[in-house]
């Protein structure tokens, strides 16, 4: 479904203005080894990660906000995470466990997670366990069922998402979610499973308008949330708030909007009797809000009011109301852009491994030369997610919290890479020549899909 600009008098008169466990049993179980084993596999119907745009959560994290402006999210940070684990929040005894078909992901866990209690989706650790696989769930396929989860569930391929007209990375609610079955409680499970990844601490592969954070929150809307939509559209209504659309420039407007549906023309009123109502220099004030509102709420107001039910279903709202949008983008999908700077900053290595190694100067040799979806693709084999928190690297985290990225010397030189993603560790070959290493860890990035034990 695509919408029409307020009126075809208002587009015609600004065309030219116009143009984002326990310790002990992780000692125990490090070594024995949760891995994460090359095999080929089906592709989702969502296409491949993408670089986002400039405006997007994927910017550079000094690009993103200034320095006072991070130390003061950081903190807000480690005290909700506090503020979680001191009510209880995932911290069991009890565990909500999930058994998983890969081939039935979507199906398989709307029916775990509409079916468990308020009180077990706050309370109980989370465990994970995909069917006829023998990976144990130390945070590895956690993150790994909430990295596809989430590529499926927000994909605008199953109805329920559409991308915003400025891009195709971005989603939002989709009008068209009207059509699918049984939508609000497929719009309740969004809800839900954005809260448990919030609760959890595991990102999704996904990125959702500014409006939609705003909606999450309950925040009111202003005619800037409308740029992140449609670029268009809010130099449109800037063009009308910040001229004097009186006498000659009059643009003949009247509190009503076309919007098209399944290619029909469809006139809406703003307020009881709009389309015999015009706008003036001074009401225009109410018409620019009235306009924003239908722009923002556009026959998704209802979906979204069920998501937002099941997100405060398993976080209270007064834990989050701590951030603003901008923040809870960043808490829920973390970043896109991958810093190689941070990246080996923060990357530790092991049996005989180091910084100046020449094997790992390969690997970074083939970091440079991976596009960045490479990069997101080998550090999800790796984690379990193609996401890097706020913090950046330093903040990845393992089974039992922060756990940095690890390289560690394993195998022949004719092995594939080997990953274990509950400790965030490559196991990477003595390779004998820089290109090998870099096939090696290209196959390896582009055929895994499966969790198992070595």
């Amino acid at each position: 479904m695509r919408w029409t600009m307020i009126g075809s008098r208002l587009a015609a008169s600004v065309v030219k203005i116009v143009k984002i466990v326990n310790i002990i049993d992780l000692f125990l179980f490090e070594n024995e080894i949760m891995s994460y084993v090359p095999t080929t596999g089906g592709q989702s119907p969502r296409a491949s990660p993408q670089q986002s745009p400039v405006a997007s959560p994927g910017m550079s994290r000094s690009a993103r906000a200034p320095a006072p402006y991070r130390r003061d999210f950081e903190a807000k940070l480690r005290n909700f995470y506090r503020k979680l684990e001191s009510k209880g929040y995932g911290q069991g005894p009890a565990k909500l466990k999930l058994h998983i078909r890969r081939e039935h992901l979507l199906e398989d866990a709307f029916n775990k997670i509409m079916c468990a209690s308020k009180k077990d989706l706050q309370k109980c650790k989370l465990y994970v366990q995909f069917d006829h696989e023998e990976g144990l769930d130390y945070g590895g396929p956690s993150r790994e069922f909430f990295f596809l989860l989430s590529r499926e569930l927000f994909n605008p391929y199953y109805g329920l998402f559409e991308y915003s007209a400025n891009d195709t990375y971005t989603v939002q609610v989709s009008p068209m979610s009207t059509f699918v079955d049984n939508h609000h409680e497929w719009f309740r499970f969004c809800g839900r499973v954005l809260g448990l990844a919030l609760v959890h601490q595991y990102l999704l592969d996904a990125f959702f308008t500014r409006p939609f954070y705003k909606a999450l929150l309950r925040l009111p809307m202003s005619l800037s949330d409308v740029e992140s939509l449609d670029q268009e559209f809010h130099q449109s209504l800037l063009w009308v708030k910040e001229h004097d659309i009186s006498g000659s420039q009059s643009l003949d407007l009247m509190f009503a909007v076309t919007e098209e549906v399944f290619g029909t023309a469809v006139e809406r009123e703003l307020k009881p009797g709009g389309k015999n109502i015009p706008v003036t220099e001074k009401n225009k004030k109410e018409y620019i809000e009235r306009v924003v509102r239908w722009r923002l709420e556009r026959g998704v107001s209802e979906q979204t009011d069920s998501l937002v039910r099941g997100f405060y279903e398993v976080v209270d709202a007064r834990l989050v109301s701590v951030f603003d949008a901008r923040e809870l983008e960043l808490v829920i999908s973390g970043t896109a852009e991958i810093d190689l700077n941070d990246w080996r900053l923060n990357t530790e290595y092991r049996s005989g491994y180091h910084d100046n190694h020449v094997v790992i100067s390969w690997f970074w040799a083939a970091m440079e030369r991976f596009t960045n979806e490479q990069r997101l693709r080998l550090l999800q084999f790796v984690t379990g997610t193609s996401s890097v928190p706020y913090e950046g690297f330093s903040a990845l985290r393992g089974s039992t919290g922060p756990r940095k990225f690890c390289v560690e010397k394993w195998g022949k030189p004719n092995s594939l890479p080997r990953a274990h993603t509950c400790f965030n560790r490559l196991d990477l070959p003595p390779y004998p020549s820089p290109e090998t290493l870099y096939e090696k860890l290209l196959l390896a990035v582009e055929e895994t899909n499966t969790f198992g034990i070595e």
